[in-house]
């Protein structure tokens, strides 16, 4: 017999949208997880106090009309609803020579404020933000399924043709590409690369324009909106929607391998303890490189794979920062999230950007009276981690820590001496805890590439095996992950069942 239909691997966002999908469908679905709750990068940890988001506090999906709003669509699915906290401005930049904008949630004053900032660049200004909204109402006017299964595009075709046509357009094409038509002036591009950075760890010119499309315009469409009890309370509610239908998900079982046929002829799953668990499909949420190096033991690198790996990189993991501060080093009046560079040179270099969340603004519950909680965290490569000695690699924690508390002192003075607590996590504390190669949060191009066009979908290679997440199109972000949920789920039950 069977152990389940579906075996989900791993309960981050894009692996719960993908169970719950299928388990609203009657099909049952295996979630396993390593560690002790849902939510992979997008779940908690609480210490003397706080609850700390494990990643970015920016959450997109959570708007209540179009079909967007794709976290919104999979809560409710499975009859489930959380409570949200909108957030007037998406960021607050702080960039080289007084560069200093403020993303309004409110579309027509943002265009003003930078505008102003840039007064002889506001027709370009415009016409690069209306072009990301061509493909935002592209997306916003069709229901965003598998881009694999042929019926569900020639239904999506006849009935809304132009809006189709509209995104082919778009799909060979990135963000800089399109910003260099309208744009002349070298700050404003280098602030566009920006715009594109904080989400996709890319300047623009690698940037696919359908998800600049989605970013740049959902956050005044459906606007940024902060789940009441942090980010953790995404997975969880997924994961108790997935057992309200039925299905089952387990924590603290770790996959060591897929078993791409199992003696009955199905594919498997072996767990540490040895035991083998048997399904219909198999869907991977860890990442490609997990899955095809680590997983697939007895299996050769597709071709496939091959291609994708000459295209793609692993992205940065981050030195992160979950400081408690006392209420007096933040300003009441500041914005949730803000990015501080000092250099334009350094933006992509290791802890080069700085990314800021301040949830507590938004969700005083998140910390003890008096307090907040301030989430720093900058790119970073294992490697520059690697070959520590125990005391080398605390020490190590402890300096760059103090390094970025400097830095943040520009925006917020006195952060220092206010400071009440602090856990500093590695790219190496990122694959530990999230099982993630290298600690990596996806992926990203090795040169320039048309758009979206070289991103795998969920299918793979290897027979009735799919995966899903940020290392799958669209790539990353909490949005992106739920829309490979939303294909992916589709895809099997259109075509296994």
């Amino acid at each position: 017999m069977l152990d389940a239909d579906v075996i989900v691997i791993g309960s981050g966002i894009g692996g719960l949208v993908t169970a719950t999908q299928l388990a609203v469908k009657g099909i049952k679905v295996l979630v396993l997880e390593k560690y002790l709750i849902p939510g992979g990068s997008a779940g908690y940890f609480e210490r003397n106090g706080y609850r700390f988001d494990v990643g970015a506090s920016m959450i997109f999906g959570f708007g209540e009309n179009g079909t967007t709003n794709l976290l919104t669509r999979a809560l409710a699915a499975v009859g489930m609803k959380i409570e949200t906290i909108p957030d007037d401005s998406q960021v607050h930049y702080h960039l080289p020579k007084g560069l200093d904008i403020k993303v309004d949630r409110h579309y027509e004053t943002f265009i003003q404020a930078l505008g102003d900032r840039f007064p002889e660049e506001r027709v370009g200004i415009r016409k690069f933000y209306d072009a990301c909204w061509e493909v935002f109402n592209c997306l916003n006017s069709i229901e965003l399924l598998s881009l694999e299964e042929y019926k569900y595009l020639l239904r999506v075709f006849f009935q809304n043709p132009l809006a189709c046509l509209g995104l082919v357009k778009y799909l060979p094409q990135n963000v800089g590409d399109v910003a260099k038509r309208y744009i002349r002036d070298p700050e404003l591009l280098k602030f566009i690369d920006m715009e594109c950075y904080i989400w996709s760890v890319m300047p623009a010119d690698k940037t696919p324009m359908i998800n600049a499309g989605m970013v740049f315009s959902d956050r005044h469409y459906g606007g940024i909106n902060y789940p009441k009890g942090g980010v953790g309370r995404i997975g969880e509610v997924l994961a108790e929607g997935l057992e309200k239908f039925g299905s089952e998900i387990r924590y603290g079982v770790r996959v060591t391998e897929i078993i791409p046929k199992t003696e009955d002829g199905k594919i498997g799953v072996k767990l540490n303890d040895g035991t083998i668990l048997t399904a219909k499909s198999v869907v991977s949420n860890a990442t490609r490189w997990d899955t095809f190096d680590h997983l697939l033991k007895q299996e050769s690198l597709p071709k496939s794979e091959e291609r994708w790996r000459s295209r793609y990189q692993k992205s940065p993991s981050f030195l992160s920062l979950h400081l408690g501060v006392k209420a007096e080093a933040i300003d009441p009046k500041s914005a949730c999230h803000h990015i501080l560079l000092e250099d334009w040179q350094a933006m992509e270099k290791p802890h080069g950007t700085i990314f800021v969340s301040i949830p507590t603004l938004l969700d005083p519950s998140l910390a003890p009276e008096g307090h907040h909680i301030v989430h720093a965290f900058t790119p970073s490569w294992i490697e520059d981690w690697q070959n520590l000695s125990k005391s080398e690699y605390e020490q190590k924690k402890e300096e760059e820590a103090f390094k970025l508390i400097a830095r943040l002192e520009q925006i917020f003075p006195h952060l220092n001496q206010h400071l009440d607590y602090m856990e500093v996590g590695t790219p190496k504390s990122h694959r530990r805890f999230l099982g993630r190669m290298d600690g990596t949060y996806g992926a990203i191009p090795t040169r320039k590439l048309m758009g979206l066009l070289g991103m795998p979908f969920n299918s793979t290679a290897i027979a009735n095996l799919y995966c899903v997440g940020d290392s799958t199109f669209p790539a990353q972000g909490l949005n992106a992950v739920a829309f490979s949920g939303f294909a992916c789920a589709h895809l099997i039950a259109t075509t296994k069942f």
